[in-house]
């Protein structure tokens, strides 16, 4: 993360600003206008939504429009000088908000994208009030465009419309859960506009339209298109609305059609599925302060011979191609020369320490990684803490498909992998190969995200909410022989479809007695979610 003084004036203030097109067609799919329509733009930057409304039916209208910045306040100023139906205000919304008594017919915009630490105290404490006043819980993740929305909502008249352009993270993150909650408790009517390709592509921000409405339409629908040009030709009455659920899950799951939501609900009410968390405890990998640093390759190893000091690693989720992580796996990493080694140190002062050590924390110390914030705030700054051997990894962050390894030669991971510690009485080989199926697969792209490069990220307590199939029954030699095949097929490079067929097969189909035609329903939930978000690297 970089730290306020590092970053551009731009991403400080989160202005990044709408095209033209995708304004006006916005507007021209989910609003229509009406003679005394009050308008709000609570973040109008270079106006480009108040010359959208004016060029599509909206000149009779009066438009508030709110902007912090006085110099683009000023520029359209003197652009529309001579109209009386617009009224500028250089302001920050917050501020704005809290003085308003006036409701409006409709609130449309692109809310800054602020990060809570960029903002200044009086913002923090304001988007808090705000927050609170909703019912809301503030926390230093939520972004400021989670206070705009929630803002907007509250001054909405008893038919007002909601039209936003926002980042797509309202669909999969925990920082806005409490707003997905908010918004479809507030809101009958949701509508989620998202793109394949990416809008801004100066800072790979996924973005999506939010079009909320108080109608006699209930429900959600999730609109999915190629880029600005697909939608602005798009016939949005042609896409299905679902039952929204009122709760913090992430809309994600609605990017799959009804009969598959209630597919996935199935699971979670069947007695042969279990959630990951019940059999595991998931913590993140050991965050060591400087991955770079603590993470030891042959060559380090050989200048500083700091062998008697290093564990077995996995440095990176692209250092394993298998089910099992062996010694042998370990042994090619480092022949590779591949951070294959933690540095472990004892917490006693440098100077009770080994000579070739001393030399290589002298190094660190040279170069500023005992200034790094994490390493600077230990008692002695190359002890890294919570080191301790899983049963079992999990990536992540994943690519094509996930990663769940089991340890087999006693390593630690960074924070690039999850760790696992399986309960007492379960078999990792038993839980690892149960994951290996469309089911398991399908929650785990709903359970994650994707953000702009198309990488699904998966949190340790997103990892416990996937379902597996229960397999305790199986014998064990079976167990043994049909892992050892999968992990085969991993390390032979064979296609993940591939290795889904035969876990399908063995595990839901012959064991559990599910028929093929359900598990493809499965399948394609599964390939549905992982192709739109691979879609970003395409079009990259």
């Amino acid at each position: 993360m970089k730290l306020k003084n590092e970053n551009s004036v731009q991403k400080l203030r989160g202005a990044y600003y709408t095209p033209y097109d995708l304004a006006t067609s916005m507007i021209s799919k989910f609003i229509t206008p009406l003679e005394k329509m009050s308008i709000l733009e609570p973040s109008c930057g270079d106006g480009v939504f108040i010359e959208s409304l004016l060029n599509s039916g909206f000149k009779k209208n009066n438009i508030t429009a709110v902007e912090i910045e006085k110099e683009e306040i000023d520029k359209l100023k003197k652009k529309y000088s001579s109209n009386k139906k617009i009224k500028l205000i250089n302001k920050d919304f917050f501020d704005f908000y809290l003085n308003n008594k006036k409701k409006f017919d409709l609130i449309i915009g692109n809310p800054p994208y602020i990060r809570y630490q960029y903002l200044d105290e009086l913002q923090r404490a304001q988007m808090s009030k705000i927050l609170k006043d909703s019912g809301m819980k503030p926390n230093k993740l939520i972004n400021a465009w989670v206070g705009f929305v929630v803002a907007c909502s509250n001054i909405l008249s008893q038919n007002g419309t909601l039209a936003f352009v926002v980042p797509a993270e309202l669909l999969q993150v925990v920082y806005a859960k409490e707003l997905r909650k908010f918004l479809s408790n507030k809101f009958s009517e949701i509508n989620i506009v998202t793109f394949k390709k990416l809008i801004f592509q100066d800072i790979e921000q996924e973005i999506v339209l939010l079009i909320c409405k108080k109608s006699n339409i209930n429900g959600i629908r999730i609109i999915q298109m190629n880029d600005i040009f697909d939608f602005k030709n798009c016939d949005v009455s042609e896409f299905e609305f679902q039952n929204i659920d009122n709760d913090t899950e992430k809309w994600t799951k609605y990017f799959i059609n009804s009969e598959q939501t209630i597919l996935i609900d199935s699971i979670k009410d069947n007695d042969n599925f279990q959630k990951l968390s019940n059999v595991a405890i998931i913590n993140v990998g050991i965050t060591t302060g400087n991955n770079n640093y603590f993470s030891i390759d042959k060559e380090i190893n050989g200048t500083y011979n700091l062998q008697e000091y290093c564990i077995p690693l996995i440095g990176k989720s692209c250092q394993v191609h298998s089910v099992f992580f062996t010694i042998e796996d370990l042994i090619k990493n480092y022949n590779k020369n591949r951070k294959s080694y933690l540095l472990t140190i004892e917490n006693k002062p440098k100077e009770e320490l080994g000579k070739e050590l001393k030399l290589y924390l002298d190094y660190g110390e040279s170069v500023g990684v005992n200034k790094g914030y994490k390493c600077e705030i230990r008692e002695y700054w190359y002890c890294v803490p919570s080191i301790w051997v899983p049963d079992a990894f999990f990536a992540r962050r994943n690519n094509f498909y996930p990663k769940f390894i089991i340890n087999n030669c006693n390593a630690v991971s960074t924070d690039t992998m999850h760790r696992l510690k399986f309960k007492n009485g379960y078999d990792p080989n038993e839980i690892v190969l149960s994951y290996y199926n469309s089911i398991s697969f399908a929650f785990t792209e709903i359970c994650g995200r994707s953000y702009g490069g198309g990488v699904l990220e998966i949190l340790p307590s997103e990892v416990g909410n996937i379902y597996l199939p229960i397999i305790s029954n199986m014998t064990a030699l079976t167990k043994k022989e049909l892992l050892y095949q999968i992990d085969l097929m991993v390390r032979n490079g064979e296609k993940i479809e591939n290795i889904l067929d035969y876990g399908d097969k063995k595990i839901l189909i012959e064991y559990l007695g599910l028929s093929e035609e359900y598990c493809q329903k499965f399948r394609k939930i599964w390939k549905t979610l992982q192709c739109r978000r691979l879609e970003r690297i395409k079009n990259k």
